[in-house]
């Protein structure tokens, strides 16, 4: 009789602890109520943020945040900005002024904004780019960053599909994004 009075208390307090009314701010959701929060919306990041919100557009499943599988191509497009340098799915590769030769300053939240343009082995040139200005760095995430002329080149969350040029001339994480030329520089307006 003690043994089932005893489990029977200790059925009742996982009952009430599990429970929570939606009155209740700190109620804890339960996982599914999230799902939603890993299909994309229309929702882009404020720039700059700390903290990206649910469904932005370059999510880890997102093509150019993926891990690539092999060397990355590097193309030209026509664009609004003239020729330009494009990567995954004909995206827009950008630069960062903050950058040193070589050298990228943008990770964590920046990285998220702004995720760079990785390689597995050694970039291909496509038609138009120059082969011996492309190269690679290490992140200090360990992953291959592809560079061009020495700059580290980025994508933009913002940017959804090929085209797109909303990152060109954005102030953002202290310095300024720029689309950038076959000849290794920055795109004007």
């Amino acid at each position: 009789m003690r043994k089932l009075l005893y489990a029977g208390m200790i059925m009742i307090g996982l009952l009430a602890s599990g429970c929570g009314s939606a009155e209740e701010p700190n109620a804890a959701k339960p996982a599914a109520a999230d799902e939603h929060l890993t299909e994309p919306s229309e929702t882009p990041y404020e720039s700059g943020s700390a903290t990206p919100e649910p469904g932005t557009p370059a999510s880890p499943t997102s093509s150019v945040m993926a891990t690539p599988t092999g060397p990355a191509k590097v193309d030209v497009a026509q664009t609004s900005l003239g020729t330009i340098l494009v990567g995954t799915e004909g995206r827009t590769l950008y630069l960062f002024t903050e950058d040193k030769k070589d050298k990228s300053t943008c990770s964590a939240a920046c990285a998220a904004a702004w995720p760079p343009a990785l390689t597995l082995g050694t970039p291909q040139a496509g038609t138009g780019v120059n082969a011996s200005m492309l190269g690679t760095l290490k992140r200090e995430d360990g992953a291959t960053q592809i560079t061009y002329n020495k700059h580290p080149l980025y994508y933009y969350a913002k940017d959804q599909k090929a085209g797109d040029t909303a990152g060109q001339d954005v102030k953002d994480f202290s310095g300024e994004w720029y689309a950038v030329t076959p000849e290794g520089k920055k795109a004007k307006h």
